[in-house]
This record gives C-alpha cells, sequence and structure tokens, in this order.
C-alpha cells in the first residue's frame, strides 16, 4: 500500500533528518570526509600539475592542467566513500535492531530505504561541496592546487551530483544486504571502493589506458558505473551533458536500488526470519 503524501514526507524528513542530525554531530565524519580529496590535491597536484598541458579532450575547450583534470574524480570519491558509510550505518542500525523497528513501520519496505537512499544522498551532496569550497580556499594559498571551474558549473554540476550520489548510495545499499558484521564490512568496502576508484578515469583519461595496451582495464573500465558518474560529473561542470553517462547512471541506479530492495524483503532477500525466530514468535 502507498503511503499517503503527507505520511511520506514524515517518513522522509524523519529518516533524513535523524541522519543529518547524526552527521552534524560527528564533526569528525566531515573531516575524514575531506581529507582524503584534499590530500590527493594537494600531493598529485604538485606532482603532476602538467601532466596533461598537452591534450584536448571533451569536456575541455583548451589545454588543462592535473588537478583541473582530477576535481571531478575526487568528487566522485566523496560520493562512493559516503555511500559506503551509509551502507555501514545500515549494517549498525540491523545489528543494534534499529533499522528492523525502522522496517516494520506501516510503509512499503521499498520507500523505507529510498528514504536512507535520500537521506545518504543529501549527505554526499555536503560534502562534495564542502569539498569543491575547500578546493576554493587551498587555490588562495597554494598556488598548484588552483582549479579553475566556473561558478556556473556549480550549479550544473548540481544535478550530476545527486544523481551519482544516489547511484553510489544505492551501490552501498545493496552492499548492506550482504554484509551481516560490521567486522567485515572494513574489507568488503575495501574490495568495493578501490577497484571502482582506480578502474575508472577519476585520475586519468581511458584513452591513456588504451594508448599504454592496458586493454583490459580498459574494458573494465567501462563496465565500471563510477566511471560515468565521474564523467556526468565532469561534463557537468562545464555547462554540457554526457547522453551516455546520464542513461547509465539512472539505470544503474533503478537496478541497484530494486536489487537492494528485493534483498530486504524478509521472504526472499538476506534480511528474513531466522527459524528460531519464527518458532519463538509462533
Amino acid at each position: 500500500m502507498l503511503p499517503t503524501p503527507r505520511h511520506a514526507l514524515n517518513a522522509l524528513y524523519a529518516v533524513a533528518g535523524r541522519e543529518v542530525i547524526k552527521f552534524v554531530h560527528q564533526f569528525g565524519r566531515l573531516v575524514s570526509a575531506l581529507v582524503r580529496p584534499a590530500l590527493w590535491m594537494l600531493v598529485f597536484a604538485a606532482g603532476f600539475q602538467n601532466v596533461f598541458g598537452v591534450s584536448i579532450i571533451e569536456p575541455y575547450d583548451t589545454y588543462i592542467t592535473y588537478q583541473v583534470y582530477v576535481l571531478p574524480g575526487l568528487l566522485g570519491i566523496v560520493l562512493l566513500f559516503q555511500g559506503m558509510q551509509s551502507s555501514l550505518s545500515m549494517v549498525y542500525d540491523r545489528e543494534m535492531g534499529v533499522m528492523r523497528l525502522l522496517l516494520t513501520a506501516p510503509l512499503p519496505r521499498w520507500y523505507l530505504l529510498l528514504c536512507k537512499l535520500v537521506a545518504g544522498t543529501v549527505l554526499s551532496t555536503l560534502q562534495a561541496y564542502a569539498f569543491l569550497a575547500a578546493c576554493e580556499v587551498m587555490s588562495l594559498v597554494l598556488p598548484w592546487t588552483d582549479v579553475t571551474v566556473p561558478w556556473s558549473g556549480w550549479l550544473y554540476m548540481l544535478p550530476a551530483i545527486v544523481l551519482g550520489g544516489l547511484m553510489l548510495g544505492a551501490v552501498g545499499l545493496l552492499l548492506s544486504v550482504y554484509v551481516k558484521q560490521l567486522e567485515n564490512f572494513a574489507g568488503t568496502m575495501n574490495f568495493v571502493i578501490f577497484p571502482m576508484f582506480f578502474v575508472s578515469p577519476a585520475l586519468y583519461p581511458l584513452w591513456k589506458l588504451r594508448e599504454s595496451g592496458a586493454e583490459i582495464i580498459y574494458v573494465l573500465a567501462l563496465a565500471n558505473p563510477f566511471t560515468y558518474a565521474v564523467e556526468l560529473i565532469r561534463y557537468a561542470a562545464y555547462g554540457k551533458l554526457n547522453g551516455e553517462a546520464l542513461a547509465v547512471v539512472v539505470a544503474s541506479g533503478v537496478v541497484f536500488f530494486l536489487l537492494a530492495a528485493h534483498g530486504y524483503d524478509p521472504q526472499r532477500g538476506a534480511i528474513r526470519r531466522t527459524p528460531q525466530a519464527a518458532g519463538s514468535a509462533a
């Protein structure tokens, strides 16, 4: 049964509000979310500042420096880590019983999961723009970190960041279905985050892979949904639309979310009643 609009909005506000309040009271999460991409910008921009000075590639109309190229990839890693962080909170809530209590609410299970996904995406977007602001500050005092993204790009990137956050959050949501304990989550994240990040155009263009003969990695990068999230943000920063990236991000997000909703179905997925629990209930 579908909820009434008022009931649906109240549920969304409650779930998203809880996540935002938790985030506000955990300032270290914001700091850690900014430290990772900031280090890439500080260190790698210094060493590879002019590595793409002789390359003009889409969506750029002129020569670019490394820090300009790598910025969308670093925004992508912010979204990716937040998506995994949200799935970590799902595992924690499930162990503590909060998630099971939430799923007993008189709302469709898929809608409750959608509320969690939207809440995580709100946090992803806030962190992404906090990193953009940090880049502006760094460019004032560290010349090699200067990133020339048009101010209009901040607005153009918003839909791309939101869509990328939803898609990567859905990946985390799906991952939380099959991770039963917090102790197993760190290793699982490493097998998801780093392959998705490094086998993508976040740090280097895909044509470089083909040029170097790494055809297998090139094909894997094309099959990586994170690739298209980064490219969608990259093109949006300059007011351009990458139709292929948009289609892949939207389709992947829908598929991952549907698989996660199926996994949280107590009759079919990973979140089901155990025989002991069923016996005690009887």
